[in-house]
């Protein structure tokens, strides 16, 4: 019986100590800074309208290949060099 009981013991302080380490969990997510959504959002769409991004150019117009960070930069080799 006693085994029983050692095991009913280990059992209940591997769930204290689970439950311990939860609260924590939950005490560090609750101290977490926070942003109101209408904050976050306007700053996103104030980063959206003022980024110029080059793969819509829909929006932005077309981009000049100096400009352009995704196309092919210089007319030297257009091979890929692996180091």
């Amino acid at each position: 019986m006693s085994s029983r009981a050692g095991a009913r013991q280990s059992m209940s302080e591997l769930k204290l100590r689970r439950l311990l380490e939860h609260n924590q969990r939950l005490r560090e997510d609750l101290a977490r800074p926070r942003v109101k959504i209408s904050e976050a959002s306007s700053s996103l769409i104030r980063y959206c309208k003022s980024t110029k991004d080059h793969l819509v150019p829909s929006v932005w117009g077309p981009v000049g290949r100096a400009e352009d960070p995704y196309g092919q930069q210089g007319a030297g080799c257009q091979c890929c060099s692996v180091q």
